[in-house]
């Protein structure tokens, strides 16, 4: 079978590797947002906008953020009020800009959120756009200090009787250049909060998002470069931050990678799943990710959670936590699992081309408090071991230790805590107890006929 992705083209994407922690260095500079310079500042009201909380102010808001946008670009005032409305477009050179006592409010009808191709769990599918989205455009956004909340009617999964999948709250998809700053979000339900899409230069900053029920992530980042998450306090019912990079064969031939993550001076509590999630839909490559200064309340399982399975293929690289305070995790701090975590696609990446290729894992300065699993890092295909491990500097009691395997230069140095290794080299491992290695995932078969692009 022909390869989905020449041999030559993956070692070009991984032959960055070394540079990746100079690079995280840098990222701060790479993902500031250039704003948008403020031409002229049009207020929403002055567009017919009621802001009574039952009049849909659609048409109006639309209307004040395309004038905005023809004339040059500036800012859009929501000024206090509350405003039902459906999907809205964000222009090009045009900020949104909700004031105190703004709310917008998303309507409970499915009909008026737009139909386009949108990524849902690592495919494009057709689907509704989020309630406030950008589509293509650069020197965009919305500042606070309002509030969007998003409509619980318009929450779900995509089914059989319903195949469309459901709208997010905030959605740019192939935009540059976007802050997303000081505002809420709240009540959204079964569906993320916000979801940007092979984006570049983006800023989450200073935001409070609230969401419940599962898949009621706070902030996804799927295919994007340079994105920065700072000051965010966020409570979710699901994932309070999800990176991707796509899945199967689709994702592994367009190799949009994620890549230039820092996630700074955050708050995290999680009711379902992972505080941060990295993955399962890695299958794009996910590098260079920077987690630091970040406080973890709770979670329902992990407070890091690195997942993919085999069939995903690319690559976790440079991944990097520094200066975190865990508690309340009923799974522990930290999880690995690339064998088997997630749908696995009905395009999968075959042969050993599937398997996940990891490198250069660290985490430094930990302090865990309730925590009853200090690492579970088992989960790791013994063809392609995860080369370059370090867990160092770590307090507080965990109930029970390190697990390792399949893993190559680690590196283990104050940690307090019992360790257990299978198939495992480096240092700090002296006196470790021998356990069994993971079941071994087989790889993908190749299909009867070479994946295609359609």
């Amino acid at each position: 079978m022909a390869k989905l992705l020449s041999r030559r083209r993956f070692l070009q994407s991984s032959s960055l590797a070394a540079a990746g922690v100079a690079r995280m260095a840098k990222a701060d500079t790479h993902s500031k947002s250039v704003p948008p310079k403020t031409l002229l500042t049009l207020n929403a009201r002055d567009f017919g906008a009621k802001g009574d909380g039952s009049t849909k102010d659609t048409s109006a808001l639309q209307q004040a953020i395309d004038r905005c946008s023809v004339l040059g670009g500036g800012e859009v005032l929501i000024p206090a009020g509350e405003y039902l409305t459906g999907a809205l477009a964000l222009r090009s050179n045009t900020l949104l800009r909700l004031a105190k006592d703004a709310t917008i409010l998303g309507s409970p009808d499915l009909a008026d959120y737009p139909v386009s191709q949108v990524r849902w769990e690592g495919k494009w599918i057709a689907g509704h756009l989020g309630l406030i989205y950008a589509l293509d455009a650069s020197h965009t956004g919305i500042v606070g200090p309002g509030r969007i909340v998003g409509n619980k009617a318009v929450g779900g999964r995509p089914g059989r009787q319903d195949p469309l999948r459901h709208p997010a709250i905030v959605e740019p998809i192939g935009c540059r250049d976007v802050r997303f700053e000081d505002f809420s979000t709240d009540q959204q339900g079964i569906m993320w909060c916000l979801h940007s899409t092979n984006c570049e230069n983006v800023v989450f900053k200073n935001l409070t998002i609230r969401s419940v029920n599962g898949n009621g992530d706070g902030i996804d980042v799927d295919s994007c470069r340079h994105v920065r998450v700072e000051g965010c306090d966020i409570a979710t019912g699901d994932d309070c931050i999800a990176i991707k990079s796509g899945r199967g064969a689709e994702a592994y031939a367009l190799l949009n990678t994620t890549e230039d993550v820092v996630i700074a001076n955050c708050t995290f509590a999680d009711s379902i799943f992972a505080c941060i999630g990295i993955g399962s839909e890695t299958s794009g490559g996910i590098r260079n990710v920077r987690i630091e200064h970040c406080k973890f309340t709770g979670a329902r399982t992990q407070a890091i959670y690195i997942k993919s399975r085999v069939g995903r293929g690319a690559f976790i690289e440079d991944i990097v936590a520094d200066d975190l305070d865990v508690a309340g995790t009923m799974g522990g701090f930290l999880r690995i699992n690339v064998l088997s975590s997630g749908l696995q696609d009905e395009n999968p990446v075959p042969g050993q081309e599937g398997i996940p290729t990891l490198r250069n894992f660290r985490f430094s300065n930990i302090r865990v408090k309730d925590c009853p699993v200090l690492v579970d890092a088992i989960g790791i295909h013994p063809d392609k071991p995860l080369d370059g491990f370090t867990l160092m500097n770590v307090t507080g009691a965990a109930a029970a230790g390190i697990k390792l395997a399949n893993i190559r230069n680690a590196v283990i140095r104050n940690v307090g805590t019992p360790i257990s290794i299978h198939n495992v080299t480096g240092k700090g491992i002296e006196g470790a107890v021998a356990i069994d290695g993971p079941k071994v995932v087989d790889a993908v078969p190749p299909p009867a006929q070479p994946y295609i692009l359609r």
